[in-house]
Formats: C-alpha cells, structure tokens, sequence
C-alpha cells in the first residue's frame, strides 16, 4: 500500500525524524493562506500523487509572494499530472502540500527496501541525491544490512553519515535520521521507506525534504492505523475493487486476460503466454479457496478491461476440487455473458470430472491439456 508524501513525512515525524514545515491544502485559497503561515519569504507546492518524478514533470513548484503560491496552487489542483511513473495517463491532483523554504546546501539518497539475495533489508545511500538517483545504479550506493530485530545499528548508520560526507555534529544528525528511518520500516511492515532528497542545510541542519513510504498489505492488520491512510482516489479502481473480493489483481497493458490460483502459478502463466508471443492483460490471483462468488467476480473485473482480448484460466485444484473450480467457471460465464474466447486448464484433483462439466455445458469453453497447450491456445485466441 502506497501513502503521499506528506503522510510519509508525519510518520517521520512520529518517529523522531526532522522534517521541514508544511501544510496540506485542498483549496488555492489554502495555499495562499498556508504560504503565510510558514512565515517565510518562500515556499514550496508540491502535488501529492502516487507517483514519482513530480520535480521534472512541474509538480514541485517554487513560490515567492501569496499571490505567486495561490497562482501554482490554481495551477496544480484539480488538474492532470502525468510523471514517467503514471504514464500518458497520469493522476489527477486533488491536494497539495505547502512547505517552507530552505537554504539547502547538499543532497543525499537514503531508502531501506527488502534485498531478496541477502534476505534481509538493506540500507541504499548515496552522495547523490535528487530528480537524477535513478540513473545511478544500486551497486555503487552504498550499503548496509539492517539487524532483523535490531535495525540499522550505531556503528553502521555512523559509518555510512560519514561515508556520504558529513561531519561533525551533522554527521550525528544524519546517523540518528538513518537509524529512525530503519527503525520505521522494521515497526510498520515497510516494503520501502525512503528519503529523496535527505538535505543538509547551510546552518549545519540534516532533514528528510520529502518521503515515500509503502507497506506490505499482507501486514496490513498488525497496523489499523496504516490501513486509515488508504487513499482510493489514488488506486487503481479494479485493483481496489479486487481487494475488496480478496483477489490479488495488478492491471497490465497485454490482451490475454489471466485468472490464476496461486501467485507462483500466476507468474508462470505469464511468463509462458510471454513465451508464445502474447502479453497478459492482468495478474489475478484467486487464492487456493477459490469459491464461485470469488470467480465470478474475477470473471467480471477481466471482461471490463477493454484491451482483453481472450481469458485464459489456469488452475491448479488442491485445496478446492477442479469439479467445484469447474462449476464456479461456468457459473462465473453465465453471469458475465462472456463475448471474448475462454481456455481452461484444470490441474490436480478429480481433473476429469472438472473437465468434462466444461464439455458438457455447451459454452464456448477451450478446454487445454497442460500449460503450454493452454497458452498457445489464448495467443492464438488473441490473435
């Protein structure tokens, strides 16, 4: 689950991390009462979006007068913001966060994220911090490998604040902003957490200038209060639609609509339908306790993308019979009123029986032998 930017930062906040003054605003007249507020000769507005790469795509603004503020505000609220991370599309902004300005004299890169090889979480920094970080591979950041209960230890967040260059009393700063930000991702199940830009001021000062941070959604019920900062407007509305059915559903830009039981599985299929010269439309997990309310609504959300062209369903039945996967199927067509082709592969217990309920049901059903037969199938469907 993703939050904005200004959420990202209160739990910063929260955490003991030194964050710059701001202001969330709805309204251009929020904005230019928020720019007086902070007190100062400038502020920044900056759009809050799902999305990086709001700097390079004039969602960061800088204002030096009320009327400058209100003047980015009209300019940003309300309207589409498209980054290289929204696509042509882009997100519409519905809010803005206003912070004060500040002399900043140098920019760092810090995140934790998840290292599958170590099978730990891992501390990425860099000197080079800002809009270019992602041009700047992993390997040359450096590193350090987070204690699983402990965190980042003092010597490590020491380490790596010297290592980016800074000094004295602001080398103390950065190691305790570094050790609190491990500590964030440890305490609320984080998939990333991270600070781009992490800045040093001119008066010697380190803080986080802006914030992201994702959670792990199958960690979701440890923190009830993570879950409030859901913000719908922001997700996919068939992804959030999927979730509410307990379907794991990610929307892809292919034409071969997938209906999988099992992540692993769901993987797989994409990747053969990739091998056969086809592109999936969408991973849908269904989970191992398929019911047919379940496949039906799966059925519905893959049918409503337009860009589908064919379904392939690949299901494995162990916990749930292929018999019973099978009714749920023909259920799931009946209520749909399917118009695009339809393969099935059924694998595991009482397989025959599910597969001959497909051939005596008289709908338009492929039914496939093994995984490979299925995939070609749906490409050529595609086709």
């Amino acid at each position: 689950m993703k939050i904005h930017e200004y959420q990202a930062k209160a739990l910063f906040r929260r955490q003991g991390m030194p964050v710059p003054r701001g202001l969330l605003c709805r309204t251009v007249e929020e904005v230019g009462k928020a720019h007086a507020q902070l007190d100062g000769a400038v502020s920044v507005v900056k759009a809050q979006i799902h999305a990086g790469g709001r700097g390079k795509a004039g969602g960061v603004k800088i204002a030096k007068s009320r009327e400058q503020a209100e003047q980015h505000g009209r300019a940003l609220l309300g309207q589409i913001l498209c980054t290289h991370q929204t696509g042509p599309e882009g997100r519409r902004v519905m809010k803005v966060l206003v912070e004060e300005g500040l002399a900043i004299d140098r920019e760092f890169y810090a995140a934790i994220a998840v290292d599958r090889k170590r099978g730990a979480p891992v501390l990425l920094a860099s000197s080079e911090g800002g809009t270019e970080i992602e041009s700047i591979p992993r390997e040359k950041m450096l590193q350090e490998t987070l204690h699983p209960h402990e965190g980042l230890l003092p010597f490590q967040a020491r380490a790596v604040a010297y290592a980016l260059g800074l000094k004295g009393a602001s080398a103390g700063e950065g190691a305790k902003v570094l050790a609190a930000l491990a500590r964030l991702f440890l305490d609320l199940d984080c998939s990333l957490a991270e600070i781009n830009p992490l800045v040093l001021l001119e008066d010697g000062k380190v803080l986080a200038l802006d914030g992201k941070v994702t959670f792990d959604e199958n960690a979701l019920f440890r923190h009830p209060d993570l879950e409030e900062m859901r913000d719908p407007e922001e997700e996919d509305a068939a992804e959030a639609r999927a979730a509410s059915h307990q379907l794991s559903y990610v929307k892809l830009d292919g034409s071969i609509g997938c209906m999988v039981n099992g992540a692993g599985l769901a993987m797989a299929t994409m990747d053969i339908i990739r091998h056969h010269g086809g592109a999936p439309a969408n991973f849908l997990d269904v989970g191992g306790g398929a019911s047919v309310e379940r496949v039906t609504e799966a059925f519905k959300i893959i049918v409503e993308d337009r860009n589908v062209r064919a379904i392939l369903v690949n299901i494995f039945g162990g916990i749930v019979k292929c018999d019973l996967i099978a009714e749920g199927i023909l259920g799931a067509v009946k209520a749909v009123s399917l118009e695009v082709p339809l393969v099935v592969r059924l694998e595991g217990t009482n397989v025959e029986r599910g597969r001959q309920l497909l051939k005596e049901s008289g709908l338009p059903i492929q039914t496939a032998a093994d995984m490979t037969d299925a995939a070609k199938r749906a490409v050529e469907a595609a086709r």
